[in-house]
């Protein structure tokens, strides 16, 4: 199964061992080629120097002497100068005089007269010497070196001296052989290595593929090794744990809006149900004669008047939630939140009843507000102060301050407190903490929800600070102008 895997076309691993081997091979086939032309230019050339070196060393008498020998004897006699050669001596009137002959390859090549004639027509010096490469008739190639031969200060003709290519080409292929055994023995030796070190290199790889082969939608909480010692997995796995922990909180954050939006529609329902409910059971008492009596019939429309005005503000604050959530275009505008504070104290304290109210504002509060909204929250804030605390005992104080980056705005009472359990969800839609004491206000758990829509909706937040038997603080932080 493990070679089968690596061994599968779309193997990233036997890709890069495949193209690998590619390029070596490609690699070696150029040095081939190059060593091939430069070799068999080297020996060629080897041989030819060699063929002169040792024509070079025959001094021109001997020369002499063995032609004159050659043409007066009528049976040719051996004469060897040095092995593995042909000696011809071509005179002017292009007649072949055999001066050597190698037993093996006696052959001696007839070049062109117009060949000699340039040969001897363009000396310069006694030593000088042309070589050729030919094959002529069909005929082994031959190494052909022609040198002119001067008697007396006059060109007699020129001796030619000829060698078969068959050895130097013999030479060149063992050569090549060599080279082609040790390609395939280098071939062989780099696939070995290769795949072992593709395989430890390509462990950061394949380690990040099964990590998130085990990832899915449950287990988001996992994430890649960043040190596995290769800057680009570490890389990518940095990204993935980025984008894992990004999908987390989006999963995280889905879970929490379907069950909030589960229990807003289950309170929702619940908070309409209970005037609906109570409107009708009146209904039905003064359709069953009760009309009739001044008494009960004032008594219902009361309550019927009581619960359909709280109906009212339920369909009106869902109704604003609604809006806010749609993040609409607020119209604020620059003013001091203390004077608008100030404006309100009369409200306030007719809010406030017997309960003490103080107001403390050491500096001007500058800032970018919607006035109706943030009044809005002001009045939220102070109504549950009032509901929280005594009505005769009741201290709440609404404090100002102001640091280098925002105001702060205080709402404090002296009440009985919220317990710790309660103040992370408190704005939360339809969360009470005390459900008796919501009921008897009034409240359906929106107010808290809906400051704090405002408030986030100019650039700030609300934070609350609660102690039992102590009392409760609400901040209202924003930035300033």
């Amino acid at each position: 199964m493990k070679y089968k895997r690596f061994f599968h076309l779309n193997s990233l691993r036997l890709q890069l061992l495949s193209r690998s081997l590619l390029v070596i091979l490609s690699l070696l086939m150029l040095i081939g080629v190059f060593q091939y032309v430069f070799m068999k230019q080297f020996i060629y050339t080897n041989k030819i120097r060699s063929i002169e070196d040792q024509i070079h060393l025959i001094p021109d008498d001997v020369w002499k002497h063995d032609i004159e020998t050659s043409q007066n004897v009528k049976r040719s006699r051996p004469m060897v100068y040095f092995p593995g050669v042909n000696i011809t001596f071509i005179n002017q009137k292009s007649t072949f005089l055999r001066l050597a002959k190698d037993p093996h390859h006696s052959y001696f090549p007839k070049l062109s007269a117009s060949t000699y004639k340039q040969v001897m027509n363009n000396i310069k010096q006694p030593d000088n010497t042309t070589s050729l490469i030919k094959k002529i008739d069909g005929h082994q190639e031959q190494v052909i070196v022609l040198k002119p031969i001067v008697f007396d200060g006059e060109i007699q003709g020129v001796i030619q001296i000829n060698t078969p290519t068959e050895s130097l080409r013999d030479l060149l292929i063992r050569q090549m052989m060599i080279f082609l055994m040790l390609s395939l023995t280098a071939m062989t030796i780099a696939f070995f290595v290769f795949s072992s070190v593709l395989k430890q290199t390509l462990v950061p790889l394949f380690t990040t593929t099964k990590k998130v082969e085990h990832i899915n939608a449950g287990s988001l909480h996992d994430r890649l090794p960043v040190n596995q010692g290769q800057v680009e997995m570490d890389r990518l796995s940095l990204s993935i744990n980025e984008m894992l922990e990004r999908l987390e909180k989006a999963f995280k954050a889905e879970t929490e809006a379907k069950e909030q939006m589960r229990r807003f529609v289950a309170d929702a329902s619940h908070e309409l149900r209970t005037p609906l409910t109570s409107i009708h059971g009146f209904l039905e008492v003064l359709l069953r004669g009760a009309s009739s009596n001044p008494e009960q019939l004032n008594a219902a429309l009361k309550s019927m008047y009581g619960e359909s005005k709280r109906l009212r503000k339920l369909i009106q604050d869902l109704l604003l939630l609604a809006q806010l959530d749609q993040l609409p275009p607020f119209q604020k505008e620059y003013c001091f939140i203390d004077e608008l504070i100030l404006d309100m104290k009369p409200q306030l304290i007719l809010l406030a009843g017997n309960r003490k109210v103080l107001f403390d504002f050491p500096s001007c509060l500058p800032s970018e507000v919607n006035k109706d909204q943030f009044k809005q929250v002001v009045l939220n804030l102070f109504s549950n102060a009032v509901q929280h605390t005594n009505p005769t005992t009741g201290v709440i104080q609404v404090v100002g301050k102001i640091n280098e980056e925002e105001l702060s705005l205080i709402i404090q009472d002296n009440g009985h407190g919220i317990p710790q359990e309660h103040l992370p969800h408190l704005f939360e839609r339809f969360y009470k903490a005390d459900a008796s004491r919501s009921r008897a206000y009034g409240g359906a758990g929106l107010g808290l929800a809906i400051s704090a829509s405002i408030i986030e909706l100019h650039g700030g937040k609300i934070r609350v600070k609660s102690k039992l038997n102590v009392g409760t603080a609400f901040e209202i932080l924003l930035p300033l102008t």
